[in-house]
Formats: structure tokens, C-alpha cells, sequence
């Protein structure tokens, strides 16, 4: 019997099921093992809008939002300032590792905070009597050679003029005051203006810097042209409500010392902590994580990791803000290798966000992510964020050196388990061994290993390239944010497919003498 084909879609109706399975037949369909991400793929849905259309915007903590669900992980070879700067800027955040001295940590934190400021509260000052070869010392010193003169040298005090590169550029007498070559016609904003109309005064002034000041004259703050230009270059960036300056994280340990360091790393503006340690469900974790939460109520806590809903329970409990998941699941983790504990990372990214998001907890998914593929299908099971590592190592924005072996353009990267990372030397650096538990042994036991990996050249490119095929990956779905895609896998309209090692086979490149891999232009 042949069927009206214009009654095909009616037709589905007498089918039993759907095609494919739900995200709970998924899990159930493999109940002798846990999945990981290559172990299933997502079914295509109706695509009835465009890939730019698709809106990734997405909870990183309870308080905090993204417009990408990126973070850079907390490794000494992925994320200090340089990569936390350019994560934000691009829509994600990026979490500071603590492989390093207090203080030298909170200066990172600090860097990233300043980097771009909406309104900037504590410029840098000078006096009508400061030189002009001074002032050119500075240039040289921070980098740029605007700033306020005030009749004190300092915030508060009365606005004089501002001294420009223009003005201390060609005068060659190093010994001229600042108030012989300042300029006195200054264009300023009132206090009380808001940043939109104060970036609207920059650019119809075509000024450098626009100086805030109250009735009286007094300098209060300062607006920055170039501040202005990174807004139009960067509209993703992950930026506090109230000072707009970008997001950044940090990591800690559970000892007592990083109750020290976090006092320092809030100082310098820290806007989420992660508790960074290989099992989250430890006395020494919910104990500082109680401590945080007396200390700075307001500050995000990120705890973890974890891989079980028992684990998530206890953390949840003491007031954890979000969840990390994932337990030996890196490209660089030997946990499972060789302590025998652990979760396949879908299995345990599905089981932990089913569980916590019941409570309002946002959940990152660390570990195992090497394509978009595997963004989506994290995303896809529940959690809210994913936490990158490999993926980004060997990026232009990671710490170290390039370097060259047999023709490739290499970076070092190791886990913060293995042993390198481990007998890293730096006063109160102990990071990695109190990560793992480890900061009493004589014999340290590696759950990570040290490695290189190829230049992928910036993440200026690189996770623009990631974002965009992110949302050609939901569209293909059918859905058009990330909201619509945990609300359908929830309901069991988007479904999902068992992959056998032949499939997975299959779907990758085969059949070929030679082949390019180009990922984005």
C-alpha cells in the first residue's frame, strides 16, 4: 500500500515512539557503562531560522551571566591574565590559576580588571608641577600618556587641565612643568552622567578621555575613548553590572593559607572563586566553602569537582553558587588511570546537572570537551558552561614559550597533576599538591601528565570560531538558544542515538590518501 505522501507527517502519529531516544533512555539504554561524549550523537531537528539567530547566553553561577558558555581552565599552562582578558572579551570568562604566590595571582585578577573600565574611579593623576620628561617616563612605564591635572594630584582634587601625548610628544625641554604645555580647555562630563551618554560626549568630542567631575570642579572619574573602542570591537564581553569592568575568576585550594590568598584576590576585584580540587566532596572543600560564604556573602563560589549526585548534594548544602564536573576525563588526566575513581564524563555531567539544576545550581562541564561536538553535547545534558583546557592550549594567550620540534610549532601543556606541575617551586605555591591531596607526601603520585601541543594561533579566532559553530550545531538541532535546547531535551522532543565504534567510525574522515584539517580561516 502506497500512503498520501502529503499526509506524511499525520502518518507519524501511528508510530509507537519516536524516532531515536530520550536523554533518560540514553542513559538507561547503557546501563552496564557509563557514556562519554563520543559514545551518542544529538538527531537533526526543523531549521526554521538562521545560525546567528541562536542565542548562547547561559548562567555561569547562580548570579552570574555569560553570553557564552566558555571558561578557560584553571591550568599554569592555559589561563593567567593574558588568556582571562581575551575569554571575557569574547563572551566567556576565564579562571586564573593559583600555581603561583598570592600576590602574584591577585595582580593577574587585578590586570584583567583594569583592562577595561566603564567609568575608571581611581585614574592615574598628576600635579601642574609633575615635568614633562616625567611624564614621558610614565608613557614608558603604563603605557599610555593622558592624564588629568588637578591642583593636587589626585582624585578629588580641583580639574586643571589634561596633559596628551600631543602635548609632551615634540617639546624637547624635559624639564617644563605640566601646566606650561597642558591643555586648559577641557571638554568634561557632570557627575551623575550615565556610561552611555558619557561614550555618546567621547565621540562626538573625538577626545581621548573624558574627565567626570562634581559641581565644584573636582575630578570624581575618568571615561576612556579607548575603552570605548574595545565595547564596539568586543560586544560579548562579560563584564560586571555595576563598574562594567570584565569578569574574572580565579582558583584556590582548601587550606588554610588560601583563606589568605582569597582575601588578597577579592581585594583585587575578584568576581568568582573556584574551589579547585580533583574530588569536591572533601571536609577541607566544605569547610572553606562555609568560611567564603560567612566571609563574602556576596562573592560566587564555584565548587567542585564532582561526578555523583551525592557529591553535588553535600556542596549544594554548604552553599555552592555552581557546580564543576568531571573526575579524570581530561586529555591530560590519568586520575582514573591510576586511582581507579572517576565517572565517564557524560554519564557523570547528566547524573550531576539532573540533579543540582532541580536546585538553581548552574553546572560546568570539565573535561573531555576536544571539538564543538562535544560543547554541544554537554550542553545537551544538562550543563550550563563548559570548562576548556586542551581545546585552548597552545593558543597565543597561554603562558610559555613556542618552541620547535620535528618541523611543528609546539607549547608546552601538563596537567596540574602531574609531577612538573606538582614540584613547581614558589613561596606558598601549592596548588597542585593540595589539589590532590598531596601537599604531605615525600613521594608525589602523578594523576597528570606533562605534554606539547600545536599552535593554534589566537583565541581572538579561535573561539569565535568555536561560538559560531556552536550555533550552527543548535540549529541544526532545531533550537534557537541554549534555554530551548535544556527545556526540549527535558521535555523528550530532541532526541538522541547510541553510537557504536563502527558509527563513531564512520562519521569521521575516512577513505583518504591524505587529507587537510583546517578548522576556521
Amino acid at each position: 500500500m502506497v500512503l498520501d505522501t502529503t499526509k506524511a507527517t499525520a502518518h507519524l502519529k501511528t508510530y509507537e515512539r519516536k524516532d531515536g531516544l530520550s536523554i533518560q533512555e540514553l542513559i538507561d539504554s547503557r546501563n552496564f557503562g557509563g557514556l562519554t561524549y563520543n559514545d551518542f550523537l544529538v538527531l537533526p531537528g526543523l531549521v526554521s531560522f538562521i545560525s546567528t539567530d541562536v542565542n548562547l547566553e547561559t548562567k555561569l553561577t547562580k548570579k552570574i551571566t555569560l553570553k557564552a558558555p566558555f571558561l578557560s581552565s584553571p591550568m599554569d599552562t592555559v589561563t593567567e591574565e593574558n588568556m582571562a582578558i581575551h575569554m571575557s572579551l569574547l563572551g566567556g570568562i576565564g579562571i586564573i590559576h593559583s600555581n603561583c604566590t598570592p600576590d602574584e595571582q591577585a595582580e593577574m585578577v587585578r590586570r584583567v580588571k583594569k583592562y577595561e573600565n566603564g567609568f575608571i574611579n581611581d585614574p592615574v593623576v598628576v600635579s601642574p608641577d609633575v615635568t614633562v620628561g616625567q611624564i614621558k617616563e610614565m608613557k614608558t612605564q603604563m603605557g599610555f600618556t593622558s592624564f588629568p591635572v588637578t591642583d593636587s594630584g589626585k582624585v578629588g582634587g580641583k580639574l586643571v587641565g589634561i596633559v596628551t601625548s600631543r602635548d609632551v610628544q615634540f617639546h624637547e625641554d624635559d624639564s617644563s612643568k605640566v601646566s606650561e604645555v597642558m591643555t586648559t580647555d577641557v571638554i568634561t562630563g557632570a557627575e551623575g552622567i550615565d556610561l552611555d551618554k558619557g561614550n555618546e560626549l567621547l565621540r562626538t568630542s573625538k577626545k581621548g578621555k573624558l574627565p567626570i567631575v562634581d559641581k565644584e570642579g573636582r575630578l570624581v572619574s575618568l571615561i576612556s575613548l579607548t575603552d570605548l573602542q574595545k565595547n564596539q570591537s568586543y560586544p560579548l564581553a562579560s563584564k560586571s553590572f555595576d563598574s562594567k569592568q570584565l569578569l574574572c575568576g580565579a582558583a584556590i585550594g582548601t587550606l588554610d593559607a588560601d583563606r589568605e590568598r582569597l582575601d588578597k584576590l577579592v581585594a583585587a576585584g575578584l568576581d568568582v572563586v573556584v574551589l579547585d580540587s580533583s574530588n569536591g566532596s572533601s571536609i577541607f572543600q566544605l569547610n572553606m566553602l562555609k568560611w567564603i560564604k560567612s566571609k563574602y556573602p556576596e562573592l560566587q563560589v564555584i565548587a567542585g569537582n564532582v561526578v555523583t549526585r551525592e557529591q553535588a548534594a553535600l556542596l549544594i548544602e554548604a552553599g555552592a553558587d555552581a557546580l564543576r564536573i568531571g573526575m579524570g576525563s581530561g586529555s591530560i588526566c590519568i586520575t582514573q588511570e591510576v586511582m581507579a575513581c572517576g565517572r565517564p564524563q557524560g554519564t557523570a555531567v547528566y547524573s550531576v546537572a539532573q540533579f543540582a539544576n532541580q536546585f538553581g545550581v548552574p553546572c560546568i562541564a570539565d573535561g573531555g570537551i576536544g571539538n564543538i561536538g562535544h560543547i554541544t553535547k554537554a550542553l545537551a545534558l544538562g550543563a550550563s558552561c563548559v570548562m576548556m583546557g586542551g581545546l585552548l592550549a597552545g593558543t597565543s594567550e597561554t603562558p610559555g614559550e613556542y618552541f620547535y620540534r620535528d618541523g611543528k610549532r609546539l607549547k608546552a601543556y601538563r596537567g596540574m597533576g602531574s609531577v612538573d606541575a606538582m614540584q613547581r617551586t614558589s613561596t606558598n605555591a601549592n596548588a597542585s599538591t593540595s589539589r590532590y591531596f598531596s601537599e604531605n607526601d615525600k613521594v608525589f603520585v602523578a594523576q597528570g601528565v606533562s605534554g606539547s601541543v600545536v599552535d593554534k594561533g589566537t583565541i581572538r579566532k579561535f573561539i569565535p570560531y568555536v561560538y559560531n559553530g556552536l550555533q550552527h550545531s543548535l540549529q541544526d538541532i532545531g533550537v534557537q538558544s541554549l534555554t530551548e535546547l535544556r527545556e526540549k531535551v527535558n521535555a523528550g522532543e530532541v532526541r538522541f542515538e547510541f553510537r557504536t565504534a563502527s558509527a563513531q567510525f564512520e562519521g569521521g574522515v575516512h577513505g583518504l590518501y591524505s587529507y587537510e584539517k583546517r578548522l576556521h580561516n
